[in-house]
């Protein structure tokens, strides 16, 4: 998303550690790793909508894990701006170890598909019992080198997770993923998987928001253009998600092989 470069555009600098962050002249975003909360204070109207949503898309690509958004300091003069969060939400469904829960004493952001706690305890319950503490990290240079590293990490994972049949069609994937960012990105990465009900979710976060583009198959006398259909053909669904500094592809294995 474009922004302009105006201080007071809702522009987000970052999430920092229980930093305080402007996101609008009057909402203001904090985030606390050790307790994953995500606390919002303020007003939040449509003109700050786009600030939370992005600051929230990084915290989740920060930190594996849900996030609890607190909005008991928060009030909301524009009914859709309470969107924001079920978009999130629905964004990050497929993500690696990835979810939003709310805590909302008022109640008044229930229904469109999220889960709202009315107290701080109930929600702190609920991140407990997420399951999604299973999921390993690692962080790669865009290097030929790196398909190789996340080959041995999805292997390793699926071996450890019991998915171990999901292992080649994790490693293709992968690869594909991590060679896209190496050919075209030409930035850090940081690859994340984790398991979900026999499934395997692999996202790969890079600093560029160029999207990868899929144009099915590639005709064979052409060179490269391959690897997408492949991510495609192993997966139940693939996707990319921009960020304000970049991008997030991620993908889901299924736990049997897709018919060809």
């Amino acid at each position: 998303m474009n922004r302009p470069d105006r201080p007071d555009a809702g522009d987000t600098t970052g999430v920092q550690n229980g930093t305080v962050m402007p996101t609008d002249l009057r909402c203001l975003v904090e985030t606390d790793d050790s307790s994953g909360l995500f606390r919002l204070s303020g007003v939040l109207d449509s003109a700050a909508s786009d600030a939370v949503r992005d600051a929230l898309l990084l915290r989740l690509c920060d930190r594996p894990g849900p996030v609890v958004v607190d909005l008991s300091r928060l009030r909301m003069i524009d009914p859709a701006a309470r969107r924001v969060f079920a978009e999130v939400r629905r964004e990050v469904a497929d993500w690696p170890a990835a979810d939003v829960l709310v805590l909302d004493p008022t109640g008044a952001a229930a229904g469109d598909g999220l889960a709202v706690y009315r107290t701080l305890d109930e929600a702190t319950a609920a991140l407990a019992r997420a399951p999604m503490a299973a999921a390993t990290t690692m962080e790669l240079a865009p290097v030929v080198g790196a398909a190789r590293q996340v080959r041995m990490l999805v292997t390793d994972g699926c071996a450890r997770w019991g998915i171990g049949a999901l292992a080649e069609a994790g490693c293709i994937a992968a690869t594909e993923m991590v060679n896209n960012v190496v050919a075209h990105a030409h930035t850090g990465m940081t690859v994340r998987l984790a398991p979900r009900g026999g499934t395997l979710h692999i996202g790969v976060r890079d600093h560029s928001r160029r999207q990868p583009a899929y144009r099915g198959f590639a005709p064979v006398d052409t060179a490269g253009g391959r690897g997408l259909l492949l991510i495609d053909t192993v997966a139940r669904r693939w996707g990319s998600t921009l960020l304000p500094d970049g991008k997030l592809v991620w993908a889901v294995l299924p736990p049997t092989p897709l018919p060809h």
